[in-house]
């Protein structure tokens, strides 16, 4: 896998800290600024990183009403961000007040099917949907591209079907990617739909996004290689 495939995320909420991984790791091309980091620093992370000639994915995930999220999307943009997640679940008339306000920008938007940390059993008991979890996410799938969206995020379970139904144009982005599928520590109140680097690449995705077992390793340089020897082993 090439490198610029890869998108490091920055989950700390220390502008500081974030630019230490970013300088440590100077061949990582791509950084996810989420909402944490984003609440607390604010566009001068994302100023930071354009001077250091990064690529940015501004993870908000936005959703509300269409007009809010119209505004927002708006001033996102301004940012020179490269790629922004709006929510599927927010309907139709978000979705293309967010497709409007992004129009003549080089952003691609995103958007975000079912969050990773999303048990299966949770679709169900908690969110009460009565569909199948694939279908659902298939189906908030079509509803955007069908409002304009040309990018989703989806877990590694779902982007073979996504890819079969939606052809080879929609670019996946992909969390929840480990060296393992074993999950230890906080992550298992955290992400529950994981995938191997391999397993996802083979089944069509485009980016993968990696964040603790490269930024919280003791050695994020040696935790890099080792994804690294994953990807260039799938090919």
């Amino acid at each position: 896998m090439k490198g610029d495939r890869l998108i490091v995320a920055l989950d700390t909420p220390s502008q500081e800290q974030a630019l230490e991984w970013v300088d440590s790791l100077p061949q990582v091309l791509w950084w996810k600024v989420g909402l944490e980091l984003f609440t607390a620093a604010g566009s001068s992370i994302l100023q930071a990183l354009k001077e250091r000639d990064k690529r940015i994915f501004l993870d908000l995930k936005l959703h509300d009403i269409p007009h809010t999220v119209g505004r927002a999307t708006a001033v996102a943009v301004g940012y020179g961000v490269d790629l922004l997640t709006v929510h599927a679940a927010g309907g139709s008339a978000m979705l293309r007040a967010a497709v409007a306000a992004a129009q003549g920008s080089p952003c691609r938007l995103l958007a975000v099917t079912l969050l990773t940390s999303i048990s299966l059993q949770q679709v169900r008991q908690e969110l009460g949907i009565e569909m199948d979890p694939a279908d659902y996410v298939l189906h908030l799938a079509r509803l955007a591209q069908a409002q304009g969206f040309t990018g989703l995020v989806c877990s590694p379970q779902e982007v073979s079907r996504l890819r079969q139904a939606l052809g080879p144009e929609v670019l996946l982005v992909t969390p929840g990617i480990r060296l393992s599928q074993a999950k230890t520590g906080d992550e298992e109140e955290d992400q529950q739909r994981i995938c191997t680097p391999d397993e996802a690449l083979r089944a069509g995705a485009d980016y993968l996004v990696v964040g603790r077992p490269i930024t919280a390793s003791p050695d994020p340089v040696a935790a890099l290689r080792r994804f690294q020897a994953v990807w260039d082993a799938a090919g």
